[in-house]
């Protein structure tokens, strides 16, 4: 069995161990570590966690996600009954402050805008919209409010590596230029590379994250 192989039948069976995937109609396959999985699901929520499923896998380098949101006919909204739920939903969620995030919706894809404190905010946004019934795509365009120097947040990020019994402060470095923040050095697993990022995300300040982490 090749590694492009293997690494299929990882995934697949990663999809079907997770309960929140469908795994019944999906596929998936593999090229030099780039997994792409096929298939129906019947919401976008299943087709967020699918494409997560096959991100954790040791040996994943990047997955495309091909899979089409097949909402069943008691699923479907129309747009406006969508852009309600989506408002309604963040207005309840204490994590986003009142008339920071808006939202536009069109043939079930929403798109968010706004500016926010944090990542985790920008993140929980995007978690609120995707568990809605009849939506089928997202595009999280929510930017982060400027609140640190760069020198405060490389410092901020390599404390808080270092702090860490995951990393080796030798193999993991921090450049920041303005907001953006580019990870370098290598770590251990897929698992690593993505604590790595989550711990820059944490950062106040942080608009961009680019993780060039390698993994050995």
């Amino acid at each position: 069995m090749s590694p492009d192989e293997r690494l299929t039948h990882d995934v697949l069976a990663e999809l079907s161990w997770d309960p929140s995937v469908s795994e019944a109609s999906l596929g998936a396959s593999t090229k030099d570590g780039i997994v792409t999985l096929t298939g129906r699901v019947a919401s976008f929520a299943q087709k967020h966690a699918a494409e997560a499923a096959a991100g954790r896998v040791k040996g994943v380098n990047a997955v495309a996600g091909e899979i089409a949101v097949d909402l069943p006919f008691d699923h479907r909204r129309i747009d406006g009954d969508i852009a309600s739920a989506v408002v309604n939903r963040l207005d309840w969620d204490a994590a986003i402050m009142p008339n920071t995030v808006t939202a536009r919706v069109q043939d079930g894809w929403v798109t968010l805008n706004g500016v926010v404190d944090w990542n985790f905010q920008r993140d929980i946004a995007a978690q609120d919209v995707r568990s809605l019934l009849g939506v089928v795509g997202l595009t999280n365009q929510i930017t982060i409010k400027p609140r640190a120097n760069a020198h405060h947040i490389a410092d901020g990020i390599r404390s808080a590596l270092g702090r860490s019994w995951f990393f080796d402060p030798k193999r993991v470095g921090v450049d920041v230029e303005g907001d953006r923040v580019r990870l370098i050095g290598s770590v251990h697993s897929e698992h690593e590379r993505g604590l790595a990022a989550a711990t820059a995300w944490a950062s106040p300040g942080v608009a961009i994250v680019e993780n060039d982490l390698a993994i050995l």
